[in-house]
């Protein structure tokens, strides 16, 4: 990197990790500021695994690797603030013993379209190496299976590069010919080998089975190759990208308000959560300050869902198990939620009610009689539960010491959330980098040792009893206040001021019909998802839409432990482990 920027690592920026800057000359850094203030330093690709290595090794290190992603920068009105670059690959890392993200940038040339491979020191690469690649083309040296990952092995293209259309009415009408449909059909045709899977020898003669991609098991459209001796696990190969439905592709097309119902249809049961990270972002990057009212109503309605996603979750892992009854118990209960969802946003699954700068709407009146009757009722309801589920015998012989990890194999793999905390890991980003006034509220953080399936589930039906302290919480001390705030880029503006105000009418017309502009920068926002870590990093070039939008989601780094943890298992067991890791595919695909 340039020298000239030797001067921009200043005393602020290596306290943050002063081990870094201890072992490496400064020169071997560009730093780059961001709306997020994560520490973000550009290195050259042949010294991006000296120093991730050394990353990993130091007293507390930064182990996990929370995303891998790519941008195309070929585009970018605001490029030349930057290190020349064609393509550029983000590492970012997290320590959880320091509870800090570090992320750094590699360049690339588009005629040098290649970078060393991290499988071996961080497991999770894989699939975001994977990805990268099917989505940029970006080749990875020394990877043990660069293959398509979301789309099909016949794809022609990299869709994420800026050249590649956005809308098929840019494309050529589609059409299936008998020598194309024989090429698909060829493609399909299952070899394990491909899959690094070993077949049969004078000694083993396997099975190979197909469970998925349409299966009630796998929740889904989700497939796993498996390798069978009888009903042993020999080996499983998760595929992904039967869902895919170019999330971040959209987003570039889309204005930033405009993106904000794409968003619900990432995890499809965490409603409003998903909207969470997207709009904290946004508000981070244009600075917009909100007042405690939304604060408090974005936190009860995340909580809401929170626990709408984990009856869901607790319904059908104890039918997946082969206990019917509680799915049929816990969907009337989603309903009496799901009401009070319709009845405060208007719509019920997907209410896309968070809006940059505020919410949709303010409350209705009598929104808090029904809240405290809901949480009354379903407390009750919640040991219910718990004794005809958990205290099941055949629950327990059948989940728990079932798909078991450690912390550390938790970390490599980029486990969040309760998948995590079942291991004894206490991180929770409510309690660990409060948002949006988390730490007003006093709740606890549900942990256990065991990390087994068992565990997975127990701990997610004290998460629930912790939501409803915050809903009751949040209801019993709602803070007056306004419901948007007056800022340019929130839209539209509130009904009484355009009415009385031609500069809110002139913002309103340009907003409505041209979309809001944000600021030139970057920033990333992480929240505590009914998954996991939820986190959207954006990149504004200083236009009505975003340049790229990364969404980085909890599912998509867990369904890649799937074969460690399943491997020398019955058959029957990968079902109970599949169960208890609570995913949906449209947040593994996106």
């Amino acid at each position: 990197m340039s020298s000239e920027n030797n001067n921009k690592i200043d005393d602020t920026l290596k306290n943050k990790i002063p081990e870094l800057f201890a072992q490496f000359k400064n020169e071997y850094f560009t730093p780059q500021r961001t709306a997020d203030d994560i520490v973000t330093l550009w290195i050259t690709d042949k010294m991006l695994i000296a120093i991730l290595s050394f990353m990993k090794s130091i007293t507390e290190p930064f182990d996990m690797l929370y995303d891998l992603y790519a941008v195309d920068e070929r585009l970018r009105l605001d490029k030349q603030k930057l290190p020349v670059s064609h393509f550029t690959l983000v590492y970012q890392l997290l320590s959880i013993k320091r509870n800090q993200f570090i992320r750094f940038k590699v360049a690339l040339t588009e005629t040098q379209l290649q970078a060393p491979s991290i499988t071996h020191l961080f497991k999770n690469a894989n699939w975001y190496e994977r990805e990268a690649w099917d989505l940029f083309g970006i080749t990875f040296s020394d990877h043990p299976l660069l293959t398509r990952i979301l789309l099909p092995p016949t794809f022609k293209g990299h869709p994420l590069r800026k050249e590649f259309p956005c809308r098929a009415t840019e494309k050529d009408p589609f059409s299936l010919d008998e020598q194309k449909l024989q090429k698909e059909q060829n493609a399909l045709k299952f070899i394990p080998e491909q899959w690094g899977m070993k077949t049969s020898n004078n000694d083993n003669d396997y099975m190979f089975l197909n469970l998925g991609p349409n299966h009630p098991s796998v929740h889904g459209v989700f497939r796993i190759a498996l390798q069978l001796d009888g009903e042993r696990v020999i080996d499983a190969v998760p595929d992904i990208g039967f869902h895919h439905r170019g999330a971040e592709k959209i987003a570039e097309r889309q204005t930033w308000h405009g993106f904000i119902p794409y968003t619900d249809r990432i995890d499809y049961l965490g409603g409003v959560m998903n909207n969470f990270p997207y709009i904290l972002a946004i508000e981070m990057l244009a600075g917009i300050q909100i007042s405690e009212r939304i604060k408090c109503i974005r936190v009860m309605l995340s909580e809401c869902f929170r626990i709408l996603s984990h009856m869901l979750f607790f319904g059908t892992f104890a039918q997946d198990i082969g206990q019917l009854s509680p799915i049929f118990y816990i969907f009337t209960d989603r309903e009496k939620l799901f009401a009070i969802i319709e009845a405060i946003t208007g719509a019920r699954m997907h209410p896309s009610w968070f809006r940059i700068g505020g919410l949709a709407q303010d409350l209705p009146n009598g929104w808090d009689k029904m809240i405290l009757e809901f949480t009354e009722y379903f407390s009750k309801r919640l040991d219910e539960y718990e004794v005809m589920v958990m205290q099941n015998s055949i629950i327990k012989k059948r989940s728990i010491g079932i798909g078991k990890y450690t912390t550390q194999q938790a970390i490599n793999w980029g486990v969040t959330g309760p998948g995590l905390r079942a291991t004894g890991c206490d991180y929770d980003l409510r309690k660990q980098s409060p948002y949006s006034g988390y730490e007003n509220y006093e709740f606890d953080v549900p942990l256990d040792d065991q990390g087994d399936a068992y565990s997975r589930c127990k701990l997610r039906v004290e998460e629930m009893r912790q939501s409803i302290r915050i809903i009751k919480q949040c209801t019993n001390n709602m803070p007056q206040g306004p419901y948007k705030v007056e800022h340019p880029s929130t839209t539209p503006p509130i009904n009484k001021l355009s009415k009385n105000d031609i500069e809110t009418q002139i913002q309103h017309f340009l907003n409505a019909s041209w979309g809001a502009v944000m600021p030139n920068g970057e920033s990333s926002f992480a929240v505590e998802a009914t998954k996991g870590i939820n986190s959207y990093s954006i990149i504004s070039d200083g236009t009505s839409s975003s340049y790229r939008t990364r969404i980085r989601t909890p599912s998509f780094a867990h369904l890649q432990m799937i074969p460690e943890i399943s491997k020398g298992l019955m058959l029957a067991d990968l079902i109970v482990i599949i169960a208890s890791i609570d995913f949906v595919m449209a947040d593994v695909d996106r």
